[in-house]
């Protein structure tokens, strides 16, 4: 027996550790998870990014505007613990993030670089890490509803060992491998990444994964600019400075018809960024809020012609009007019968707390670009 054949041996023999993020949800509950703690408020910290501080808990407040939610149909998101991080996440890196220092550079927030270490953990990461158990869940989720939206998560610059763009934890990465290792019939997964970064962080962890399938549609002359994570990347679609909505939505369409027409996934990752909005300060796309509505439909049809489950995470989006779009575009996807309470019928009960909380935080989240 080879070396890689008795590593790989071991492998499978090692027992799954407890997670508390892949208990079953209510049939009552609608597969959208968010939680309050998403947001972080902290000496006006939030401030120093470009970033709407309540992207998150404007999001939910419109859809329970709008009667589509309430808190009791919302599913909690749990914090990712320490074990469940180390699933794609090296020890080394973990252990890095004590170090304010650190934090302050994947952040990109420098006084953050001044603060003990214990309010670092519990003011910034502790949000991600819930975004990122958030992520983690709504993958389960869409494999047992058809469909599931984390309003949060997209972490995509961050990669097993290396945070960046304001993204410390690889919540895609670990939603994949969490589908891999613990639900059966999930062996290939496709990633279509419309924010208007490259996500380099999931390509650099999937680089030699043939699993993996990753679709990236980004403006090609922004960060990160990551040649070797490119190499990852199955469908390369590199836009100029100021795409507009007709030629971004024949593109975004024609691809994904592509990418799902070339390998069937399992699941479909879909990272949802509203940066390429018109006026974005970071995207430099200029796409229309009905454009962006439209994106989200083209590709939620596309899954769902094909009977494919799919994740959304909502990633970047730097403008104050981006929380609006985001909820209008979740509403237009209910009317158009591609999510909604007929897709969790039939669903066993569970034991994961549902959003109990009648009021939600307007404090601001990191996500990523």
């Amino acid at each position: 027996m080879t070396v890689i054949a008795k590593y790989l041996q071991t492998l499978i023999q090692l027992p799954f550790h407890q997670t508390e993020l892949y208990a079953e949800v209510p049939a009552t509950c609608l597969p959208i998870v968010y939680s309050p703690e998403y947001n972080i408020t902290f000496m006006g910290l939030e401030k120093l990014h470009p970033f709407d501080a309540g992207k998150w808990g404007k999001v939910i407040r419109f859809l329970k505007e709008e009667q589509f939610i309430t808190d009791e149909i919302i599913v909690l998101a749990r914090e990712a613990s320490e074990a469940d991080l180390l699933v794609v996440h090296t020890a080394r890196y973990l252990n890095r993030l004590k170090w304010s220092l650190v934090v302050a550079t994947i952040t990109e927030i420098p006084p953050v670089l001044f603060l003990p270490n214990f309010l670092v953990q519990r003011k910034v990461l502790k949000p991600l890490r819930t975004q990122t158990g958030g992520t983690i869940m709504a993958g389960k989720l869409a494999m047992d509803r058809g469909w599931a939206i984390n309003v949060g998560g997209g972490f995509h610059h961050c990669s097993s060992d290396k945070g960046g763009g304001f993204c410390a934890y690889a919540d895609i990465t670990l939603a994949i491998k969490f589908l891999f290792e613990r639900v059966e019939g999930v062996a290939r997964a496709t990633i279509i990444d419309l924010d208007a970064h490259q996500g380099n962080g999931h390509e650099r962890d999937f680089l030699e994964d043939r699993r993996v399938y990753i679709m990236d549609v980004y403006n090609r002359h922004i960060y990160p600019g990551d040649g070797y994570a490119k190499r990852a990347i199955k469908r390369k679609v590199e836009l100029e400075w100021g795409t507009e909505d007709m030629e971004y939505l024949q593109k975004v369409e024609l691809h994904s018809e592509g990418a799902l027409n070339e390998i069937r996934p399992d699941i479909i990752i879909y990272n949802a960024g509203t940066d390429i909005l018109d006026g974005d300060p970071l995207g430099g796309l200029a796409i229309s809020p009905q454009g962006i509505i439209k994106r989200d439909e083209i590709i939620f049809r596309a899954a769902r012609r094909r009977g494919i489950p799919i994740l959304m995470v909502t990633s970047g989006g730097y403008q104050k009007k981006t929380a609006r779009i985001i909820a209008d575009s979740i509403l237009n996807l209910h009317r158009q019968g591609l999510i909604g309470e007929e897709a969790v019928e039939g669903v066993g009960p569970s034991h994961v707390p549902l959003m109990m909380s009648k009021s939600v935080s307007s404090g601001a989240t990191f996500s990523a670009i």
